[in-house]
């Protein structure tokens, strides 16, 4: 198991707001100098269980290091600022 920090990013077919969330963590990923994490999106459709034990009752939905950290689109500071702190944890 890798010691850098998971994100997932719950999504649901039809979830406007889900790309948008896509986008941000590409971004953030791609982009942002001095901060290190792999990430995946979870379709809650297909891995219902795992979104339902996470503690998911929206979409999007994103977790860090498994702990559901927001239950809705943060903005981009938000997000860098939760995946550092992960980081250095």
């Amino acid at each position: 198991m890798s010691n850098r920090t998971q994100v997932e990013i719950f999504v649901a077919p039809g979830c406007n707001k889900c790309g948008r969330s896509i986008a941000l963590i590409e971004a953030l990923h791609a982009k942002t100098p001095g901060i290190s994490f792999d990430w995946r999106v979870v379709d809650v459709v297909t891995e219902l269980d795992y979104a339902v034990e996470i503690g998911i009752r929206a979409t999007p939905g994103i977790a860090i290091n498994g702990r559901l950290v927001f239950t809705a689109q943060p903005n981009r500071e938000k997000l860098r600022n939760a995946i550092q702190q992960a980081n250095y944890k």
